[in-house]
C-alpha cells in the first residue's frame, strides 16, 4: 500500500484523535443515533485526555448527515481542533467504534479497513471483440474524495475509457477468417494502452476460457501480474459484472500480492552475497528507520510488538527504544508512541510502502509482527543495487 495519501497526518504536531466507526445499520442509521454515537466517542477521547477543541471536531465529523453514506465505516483524524483527514472505510470493522488520543495518529486499522482499492479495468471478451469498462472501488468511473484531499490520491482519465468497444472484424473480411492470434493481440494492445492512460491497477478478463487465454498470453509480462480472470460477465449491458464480483477480484489480487510480498520478505531474511535484504523486530527496525533504509514495511496487526512502547521525536527519523537515545538524536521533548505508529510515520515520510499480512497460526511471519525489506545507501530497494556491493 502506498502511504503518500497519509502525508497530511505528519505535517503538523499532535496529539492526535484517531477514531474508527462502523456505519450504523437499519433503524440505527438516523441523525439522532449518529449524534449519540458521536457524543459517546467524544466522551471516550475526553477521558483519555483530549481537549475540548479536538473532541468537538470529532463530534461534528461523526455526527454530520453525510457520515458513512454509502460506506461501511469512517475514520476521523483530528489535531489542534481540526479534522485533517476523514477517509471512508471500504471494509466494515468488527467493532462499533474505537478511539485513541496519542502523540501520533493510530494508522494500523486504516490499512486494514481501507486498503488500497486499485482502479479496475474490466475487459468483456467474446469472439467478435471486447468491451472495456473502468470502475472505481465505489462502482463509478471517477475518483472518490474525502475531506483533506482525495482518498486515495488518484489522477486518471477513467471517464474517457469507460464503455469503450473494440470490434475485431475488419471491413470486408469475414469474422471467421480472423485468427485467434490477431484478435488476442489487438485486444491486448488496446488493454495496455488503457492501463497506461488510466493507471488501472487491476485488470479483469471476463468471458469464455478461450477468449481469456488468447488475450492473457498476449499481454506484456508486467501487466499479467495485475490480471484476474472470471468466467462471469460478457458483452452487452445485461451481462456486466456486479460490484460483489469486482470486489471478489480485488480481494483475489490483494491476497496474491500479499502472499508474494511475504514470500519475498521471508526469503530476504536469509543472508545472500554477504548481506541481508530484510530485517525484523523492533530494535533492528528502529535502526533501519533512522537510516532511511526501509523500502517496504511488513506489518502483521496482531503481532505483539505492534503496540510495544518506543520513544519518538518531532522528526520521523527520531525514534528509538529509550528516551535518552531520542534526545541524543536531537529531540528536545521525546514522547512515547506505539511501535507500529512510529514506524508507519517514518515509512510514509521516507517514501516507503507497507504490506499488511495476516498469517495463519503456525505459518512464518515477521518477528513480533514487524519487519521490513531494506533499501541500501544508494537508494536501491531489497538489495538490488545498481553499483558495486556495499561494504
Amino acid at each position: 500500500m502506498e502511504l503518500a495519501p497519509l502525508a497530511p497526518l505528519f505535517d503538523r504536531p499532535g496529539p492526535w484523535a484517531s477514531v474508527y466507526a462502523a456505519t450504523p445499520a437499519g433503524q440505527e442509521a438516523t441523525p439522532e443515533h449518529r449524534a449519540a454515537q458521536a457524543r459517546e466517542v467524544a466522551g471516550e477521547l475526553a477521558a483519555q485526555g483530549a481537549d475540548e477543541a479536538n473532541c468537538r471536531a470529532v463530534r461534528e465529523a461523526l455526527g454530520s448527515a453525510a457520515y458513512g453514506a454509502g460506506h461501511p465505516g469512517h475514520a476521523v483524524f483530528a489535531a489542534r481542533g481540526e479534522v485533517v483527514l476523514d477517509p471512508p472505510l471500504t471494509h466494515r470493522p468488527p467493532f462499533t467504534t474505537a478511539s485513541t488520543w496519542a502523540p501520533l495518529p493510530h494508522l494500523g486499522p486504516l490499512l486494514d479497513y481501507a486498503p488500497d482499492e486499485p482502479l479496475c479495468l474490466i475487459a468483456y471478451l467474446d469472439r467478435g471483440g471486447a468491451d472495456f469498462e473502468v470502475r472505481t472501488a465505489t462502482g463509478g468511473g471517477g475518483t472518490g474524495e474525502g475531506a483533506g484531499g482525495e482518498w486515495p490520491v488518484r489522477r486518471t482519465s477513467a471517464a474517457d475509457w469507460s464503455e469503450r468497444h473494440f470490434p475485431l472484424a475488419e471491413p470486408g473480411r469475414p469474422e471467421e477468417e480472423q485468427s485467434w492470434e490477431e484478435n488476442g493481440l489487438a485486444v491486448a494492445r488496446a488493454l495496455q494502452e488503457c492501463v497506461e492512460q488510466t493507471g488501472a491497477g487491476l485488470v479483469i478478463l471476463a468471458g469464455g476460457a478461450r477468449e481469456r487465454r488468447w488475450v492473457h498470453e498476449k499481454l506484456p509480462q508486467h501487466l499479467r501480474a495485475s490480471v484476474v480472470e472470471t468466467p462471469h460477465g460478457g458483452r452487452g449491458a445485461t451481462a456486466k459484472l456486479g460490484d460483489a464480483e469486482v470486489a471478489e477480484a480485488r480481494g483475489a489480487l490483494l491476497a496474491r500480492h500479499t502472499h508474494e510480498e511475504l514470500d519475498r520478505f521471508l526469503a530476504a531474511r536469509t543472508p545472500a552475497s554477504g548481506r541481508v535484504d530484510a530485517t525484523e523486530g523492533v530494535p533492528a527496525l528502529m535502526d533501519a528507520a533512522r537510516a532511511h533504509r526501509i523500502a517496504e514495511l511488513v506489518l502483521s496487526p496482531g503481532g505483539p510488538d505492534t503496540h510495544r512502547e518506543v520513544w519518538a521525536g518531532p522528526e520521523p527519523d527520531q525514534l528509538a527504544l529509550r528516551r535518552a537515545q531520542v534526545q541524543h538524536f536531537g529531540a528536545g521533548e521525546p514522547f512515547p508512541a506505539r511501535a507500529d505508529d512510529a514506524l508507519l510515520r517514518s515509512a510514509a515520510m521516507s517514501g516507503a510502502e507497507v504490506i499488511l499480512v495476516h498469517p495463519e497460526p503456525g505459518t512464518p511471519a515477521p518477528l513480533g509482527g514487524l519487519g521490513a525489506l531494506l533499501r541500501w545507501p544508494d537508494g536501491s530497494p531489497r538489495g538490488r543495487a545498481a553499483g558495486p556491493e556495499p561494504l
